[in-house]
């Protein structure tokens, strides 16, 4: 939950960046398993945090535009 809390106030530039280099660090290897899945983990809790990010813009524009899911879908 602490990396969960830690990615909360990361803005999606700052996210994506640091998986990036989270990315760039396993494609690497590293030394031992454990780190291994540290950065494992801290790539999913970013990555989570950058949909997020695109998420909620998504809504926005739906919402400036005055369109939402169903209306898309046809429904």
């Amino acid at each position: 939950m602490t990396e969960q809390a830690d990615t909360a106030t990361l803005s999606f530039e700052q996210a994506r960046d640091e998986l990036q280099r989270v990315v760039a660090q396993l494609e690497q290897g590293s030394p031992t398993l454990e780190e291994s899945l540290q950065l494992w983990e801290r790539g999913e809790a970013l990555a989570q945090r950058c949909e997020e990010w695109l998420l909620g813009a998504k809504r926005r524009l739906d919402a400036a535009r005055g369109t939402d899911a169903s209306e898309r879908s046809g429904a």
